[in-house]
């Protein structure tokens, strides 16, 4: 038992565990140093996980502030989109007026932009998995540019504004759902954490921002010209996608995937004179194991770091020419080749099962409920400080989201410094050995602020003549910031755990935590109204606080859940017999 997580003894190696870093005691009993076969980090001390192939075009071998700008430029887009789920919330009242509809009309036209995400999620994922994301980037960028322009122009139109807020929810789809990918095609795992952390603060604090700028842009110009800027700054920045973030999803042969493979694997590890099959893989598909010990490295390659190449492209095995670097006019194309052999419907459909796998599950309940909760609050917030005695107005109401965006950056800076931190403190703890489990300790601060933050919201907005709009504003911040964390420790869980269905593991979670938080914006009136704020926000703190519980069991069985759904393909193999039969006139 490593640290608490329960060992597995029906797979050499199971996927997601990793020997990260050369533990001096394990490589004392293992009579070993380091392995020549294997790249390491600059410092030589930290083995690189997932490991980059010889490949100049592989996202792994491009200089880390080249994938830092391609990270830097989603993420601002990603800011941009993810503020047009809360755009209305400051505006409930004034909109209600304007097209002479309840709040609940009013509110649903963040629930059906929320739909729109949840299902052009549902549909680009597949179409990521097939020809890479770069596409879906473009796409989104193009829809956020003129479903913004459409909205501010629907005027009185209630109904031509839905089909807006739709199209704006397809735009954000790509964004919302890819972007976590693209850590994990972008960067080993050692550098995941702080990465991470900055595309959820981009995906969540942005949104929380918004509604300050946005309640006194519609008071002063009017609402319409929120939904102009979110055009012009898209507009700004399509550019930029076009030109400097090329396609991130690469086919890297599966030993390389240290993090996914089911033996235990060296880099090149392939013993001379075994056949291999297409693409340098075995014939069976395994790849043997060669002894620690060895000091002579596969078809004489000498240890290599991070960032080092051939010489003049030229690998050692027998100066076999390596693959031409792709151009740079070349790489602006929105296709460049298929990432997978699996066709789109099979792919479309793989989701569905996993909703029933274990750590899934888990990772959707941990970000979706309370990313459900948050926007429960954005939506109701301005029918609770709308009465007496606060009477806010749209600006204030906007101005009450000054203590969310606090929060998600308190999230951020919390997430940053412990992510990595408590993955690499652990993992030498544990000899070196890296499991993906230990990224579930953010939950722990996540229980602490997020659930804190719904109780004590609850009681503070229940009595505003008591304790005035600050003490909610301070616990709806709590909130923020434990949905923050939430939000790092599952998607960083997937991409160490379940790297190999990611993909299709954030398709789950992005159409969980919007079918989930569509549906509350069709019931949270009403609960407010029949039970009040108090009773309500009780009940659903204390919902949380069992689901951050689900932690416990999760961390121990963790690793034997991912043997066993490694060893057995069975959610899959059910989506694909259905795709099969609905394939029939293949």
């Amino acid at each position: 038992m490593g640290l608490g997580i329960l060992d597995d003894t029906k797979l050499e190696h199971v996927p997601g565990t990793a020997t990260v870093l050369d533990d001096e005691a394990r490589l004392q009993e293992e009579h070993a140093v380091h392995d020549p076969n294997l790249k390491y980090d600059s410092t030589g001390q930290i083995i690189l996980v997932p490991q980059p192939s010889d490949d100049p075009n592989d996202p792994l071998n491009w200089p880390l502030w080249r994938r830092d700008l391609i990270l830097l430029t989603l993420s601002l887009l990603s800011i941009i989109a993810s503020t047009l789920s809360p755009l209305l919330a400051a505006d409930t009242l004034s909109l209600s007026l304007y097209f002479t509809r309840t709040f609940t009309d009013v509110a649903l036209l963040t629930g059906y932009h929320l739909l729109g995400v949840g299902i052009a999620g549902f549909l680009f994922v597949p179409s990521a998995r097939v020809w890479g994301k770069r596409h879906l980037y473009l796409l989104g960028t193009v829809i956020l540019v003129f479903s913004s322009a459409w909205g501010g122009a629907s005027n009185k139109n209630y109904k031509s504004l839905l089909g807006a807020r739709i199209f704006q929810g397809i735009g954000l789809a790509p964004f919302e759902a890819l972007v976590n990918a693209s850590v994990g095609d972008l960067y080993h795992v050692h550098q995941r954490g702080k990465r991470m952390a900055l595309s959820n603060l981009a995906l969540f604090g942005g949104a929380f921002f918004t509604p300050v700028l946005v309640g006194k842009i519609a008071h002063s110009m009017g609402w319409q010209w929120t939904f102009y800027f979110v055009a012009i700054f898209s507009g700004i920045l399509l550019p930029v996608v076009i030109f400097f973030v090329p396609e991130t999803a690469f086919r890297r042969d599966a030993h390389l995937n240290t993090d996914t493979a089911t033996t235990k694997t060296r880099y090149r590890g392939i013993e001379p004179g075994v056949e291999l099959g297409q693409n340098g893989r075995h014939s069976q598909g395994t790849y043997p194991d060669s002894p620690r010990d060895s000091q002579q490295p596969i078809n004489g390659r000498a240890e290599k770091y991070e960032g080092e190449t051939d010489v003049q492209g030229v690998r050692d095995a027998g100066q076999v020419p390596g693959p031409a670097k792709v151009s740079w006019a070349r790489s602006l194309m929105p296709f460049n080749g298929r990432k997978t052999d699996d066709r789109y419907l099979h792919l479309l459909l793989r989701p569905f099962p996993l909703f029933f796998h274990p750590g899934i599950l888990w990772a959707c309940l941990i970000q979706g409920t309370l990313i459900g909760w948050t926007v429960m609050i954005g939506i109701v917030l301005a029918a609770i400080m709308l009465g007496p005695p606060l009477f806010f107005d749209e600006v204030k109401t906007g101005y009450m989201y000054t203590g969310a965006f606090v929060g998600a950056l308190l999230g951020f800076i919390l997430a940053g410094l412990i992510a990595d931190w408590s993955a690499s403190r652990l993992t030498r703890l544990n000899r070196g050995i890296y499991e993906p489990e230990f990224r579930m300790i953010l939950v722990i601060p996540q229980l602490i602020f997020g659930c804190a933050g719904l109780y004590g919201f609850g009681i503070t907005s229940n009595n505003t003549t008591k304790y005035g709009w600050f003490w909610p504003d301070f616990f709806f911040a709590l909130e923020v910031m434990g949905m923050v964390l939430g939000a790092v420790a599952s998607a960083l869980y997937i991409v160490d755990a379940h790297r190999d269905i990611s993909v299709e593991a954030f398709t789950c979670l992005l159409v969980f935590k919007n079918i989930f938080s569509f549906g509350l914006t069709w019931s949270s009136y009403d609960w407010l109204v029949q039970h009040g704020v108090k009773h309500v926000f009780m009940a659903i703190a204390s919902v949380q606080v069992a689901v951050c519980l689900l932690s416990v069991p999760m961390y121990i069985f963790g690793k034997k859940n991912r043997s066993f759904f490694a060893r057995h393909n069975i959610f899959f193999k059910i989506s694909d017999k259905v795709a099969n039969f609905l394939e029939f006139w293949r």
